[in-house]
């Protein structure tokens, strides 16, 4: 391989309040960069470079996007017209695109990006430049089915991913979960498909984990429950429901906890939080971008349960309750049941969550680590190196 040119991969990921895809592209990015391979990620995450890039991999910020509703989008961080700061996004992804006329261009989740702020790029490539692969990346789940049929029916998604992707990446099992059956994806579509597994991220050893424990005063005996809400802006009441707990059963709950607010909830309700934690003997932190290791610390995992969380959890082996959000999409809840199924990891639905029965979960789980942690073990997670054997196909077929 060394006598080949360098191969240009850009990414796109329109990021909006959360880290799940601004991690994610860090960790394929991760995965299949190297001497000979250049990625450049676009990304609308306000938090992008506060990540540790690996070498060759760079990223162009795009003006972030809020989500309002399901269709409805506003600026992140300026006053600006939600129109006019799409159309800033549209035209600096289509410049990025032909300025670094990329070998291969990977599309998170949004096949036609926000607001078909994509489409012009992939239809710039099949008619300028058709040597570029085209590649739609899709989580393991995007929500119930009617919703997802609907969408795409109404977008044209299905004609769209006929004529304008080369192949679609499924970050998950079919086994686990079937889109192409859940999605009513056309059997002409098919061939494209690839199912890549889940995506695993760098196994921490012990000697990492007593570390971290350490670092944050926890013993080899102690039980360290980790609380992390994602990015923060939906998880206030996740976090809400594990205080109450603790203020619940104030002297019997044998547990060292830290939790994570995110980045993006409200300083007022992050300020709450705070005060209320401290007064059960539970320190918070804002934002920290080396969470798989302190995952991989914990003897147990409270977890609303998005992708990338789950993807960090079965990496570390580390059992998992999950409280899995239902708005607006049900699609943390449809992999919170699966899993589940699988014996992988526990839940309680959103709405069930009462202080008893999150102390009776969190007892249950801990007693059966070891079940977990070995289900977990069994589990492969083979998403990046068959990524990566999809990229050298395209690069020895160029």
């Amino acid at each position: 391989m060394s006598d080949k040119p360098i191969y240009n991969v850009l990414m796109y990921s329109h990021d909006t309040y959360g880290l799940g895809h601004i991690r994610r592209s860090m960790a394929i990015a991760s995965h299949l960069s190297g001497k000979e391979v250049n990625i450049l990620i676009i990304t609308g995450s306000p938090i992008a470079g506060r990540y540790t890039l690996p070498e060759q991999v760079d990223f162009v910020r795009i003006p972030g996007m809020i989500k309002k509703t399901n269709d409805e989008y506003h600026s992140l961080s300026i006053r600006l017209d939600p129109e006019q700061a799409l159309h800033i996004r549209k035209n600096i992804i289509a410049a990025t695109a032909e300025a670094f006329r990329p070998d291969l261009f990977i599309v998170d989740k949004e096949p036609l990006g926000l607001k078909r702020e994509v489409l012009p790029t992939l239809q710039w490539f099949r008619e300028f430049l058709p040597t570029t692969k085209t590649v739609l990346g899709l989580r393991d789940i995007l929500d119930e089915s009617p919703v997802v049929r609907r969408d795409w029916e109404s977008k044209n998604v299905y004609g769209y991913l006929e004529t304008l992707y080369d192949e679609i990446w499924v970050y998950g099992n079919r086994e686990i979960y079937d889109p192409i059956t859940e999605y009513n994806i056309p059997r002409s579509l098919e061939p494209k498909i690839r199912f890549t597994g889940y995506i695993p991220r760098k196994y921490w050893p012990p000697k990492v984990r007593r570390k971290i424990r350490k670092r944050y005063r926890i013993l080899d005996d102690d039980t360290f429950i980790l609380v992390t809400a994602g990015g923060g802006g939906d998880g206030c009441e996740l976090l809400d429901h594990y205080l109450a707990m603790h203020e619940f059963f104030p002297t019997t709950l044998p547990f060292k906890t830290l939790m994570i607010t995110g980045p993006f909830m409200p300083k007022s309700s992050r300020t709450k939080i705070r005060k209320r934690a401290l007064q059960c003997g539970i320190k918070t932190m804002p934002f920290l971008p080396e969470m798989e290791q302190l995952i991989g610390a914990a003897d147990l995992v409270i977890s609303m349960g998005g992708y990338n969380t789950i993807c960090e959890i079965l990496s570390q082996q580390t059992p998992a309750l999950i409280i899995p959000r239902e708005t607006p999409r049900k699609e943390q809840l449809i992999r919170a049941e699966k899993l589940t199924e699988q014996g992988l990891i526990d839940y309680i639905p959103w709405t069930e969550v009462t202080a008893q029965l999150l102390r009776d979960k969190i007892v249950t789980i801990l007693d059966n680590s070891k079940s977990y942690q070995q289900k977990m073990a069994d589990f492969e997670l083979s998403g990046l190196d068959t990524m990566r054997s999809r990229v050298e196909h395209f690069r020895e077929n160029s």
